[in-house]
């Protein structure tokens, strides 16, 4: 791993972290994680590899992704608080963003230098995946669907929480 990929999943794994400490739900909570994975895939997404079994790998590792995001967005706490949104990533989305952002951060270090290379050729040999640049394409979706993902599902739920929160209000008024 390059250390710019090493910088990379480590701000990806920070972004959740510092929402460990309950803050403001503002642009930046939306644009730091996405701006980070566009940086990733602009940089390590060349091609989308069709042959073979390349889009079932990735199809797979997407789905993963979405899941993985989809959880993390749900459990983390969104709340109203003297007329702002405030956001705090529970201990189960931090666990999860955590074991997505180091699966992948793990699978490269292993087939980089742990002799995990001939394994994974073996497996893409068995199963019809066409090379390395599936792999990469795979990793680097599967992440970014990670991040769109809670993303937007945050930015969902903030939303439907904006238009619950006026109802109470004038229900109290009543």
């Amino acid at each position: 791993m390059t250390t710019t990929e090493w910088i990379t999943d480590a701000a990806l794994i920070l972004v959740v972290f510092r929402q460990l400490r309950e803050g403001r739900l503002d642009r930046k909570t939306f644009l730091l994680p996405l701006a980070i994975v566009a940086f990733v895939a602009y940089s390590y997404l060349d091609t989308v590899p069709t042959g073979g079994n390349d889009l079932v790998l990735i199809a797979a590792l997407m789905a993963i992704g979405a899941v993985l995001g989809i959880a993390g967005g749900v459990y983390t706490r969104i709340r109203a608080l003297d007329g702002q949104l405030l956001i705090k990533a529970g201990a189960v989305s931090a666990i999860l963003w955590v074991v997505g952002m180091g699966a992948r951060m793990g699978f490269q270090v292993w087939v980089e230098h742990a002799g995990g290379a001939d394994d994974v050729a073996r497996f893409s040999l068995t199963h019809h995946i066409t090379g390395q640049q599936a792999w990469v394409a795979a990793f680097v979706l599967m992440a970014l669907t990670e991040v769109v993902t809670r993303v937007a599902t945050i930015y969902v739920r903030s939303r439907t929480h904006k238009a619950v929160r006026p109802v109470a209000v004038l229900d109290r008024a009543a």
